[in-house]
């Protein structure tokens, strides 16, 4: 008598994916929220509000998104409403991610136009400086904790940050290195598990 397989329990189970509307109001909400930066936001919203992708499969598409031309979180939107609700999902997170926050923008450019010269204002904005950078800082830790904790994965994530971060090389020939290491590697380390 062999006894059944024990559920797996390490992650709650994933909500149905979105329709387009919803996702058209989550990343209305998602822009409107990203002071500094929207990633943050999306992947909170995403991964632990909505559960519609866990952490992995989130930072896969985020990977995916960043080498790819054009601002990381447009393009993180548009796969995230293609995976979910095909073309008309991409097409309502683009325009709830930029439609709704441009007007807010061009609202707010036109009254820091009329009052960049006001001392608290050029304060509020070094304050919301220093909140943006705590929250990509955040983000990042939080992505990294979602990846496997292996040499090869903390060698690439190290050599990728000294690069672009210390040493402040160009995002694209670091990515053009650093992205074919870690598939070989990744592929390597695939390999050897299948032999062993």
């Amino acid at each position: 008598m062999s006894a059944a397989p024990l559920p797996d329990v390490s992650e709650p189970a994933l909500a149905p994916p979105p329709n387009a509307r919803t996702l058209f109001f989550e990343f209305a909400r998602m822009g409107l929220s990203g002071f500094g930066g929207v990633l943050p936001f999306v992947r909170r919203a995403v991964v632990e509000r909505n559960r519609w992708l866990n952490d992995r499969d989130f930072v896969e598409i985020l990977s995916l998104g960043q080498v790819l031309p054009g601002p990381n979180v447009i393009n993180l939107a548009l796969m995230l409403g293609l995976r979910f609700a095909g073309l008309r999902g991409a097409v309502a997170a683009f325009c709830g991610l930029v439609l709704v926050p441009m007007v807010v923008v061009l609202c707010a450019m036109a009254l820091y136009l009329r009052y960049q010269d006001v001392t608290a204002v050029r304060q509020m904005l070094a304050g919301m400086t220093a909140v943006s950078a705590g929250l990509v800082l955040s983000t990042g830790v939080k992505l990294a904790e979602s990846q496997p904790r292996t040499v090869r994965a903390v060698v690439v994530g190290v050599a990728a940050f000294v690069a672009i971060g210390l040493l402040r090389w160009p995002l694209l020939p670091v990515m053009a290195v650093l992205v074919p290491v870690a598939l070989v590697l990744e592929h390597r380390a695939e390999k050897r598990r299948g032999q062993a």
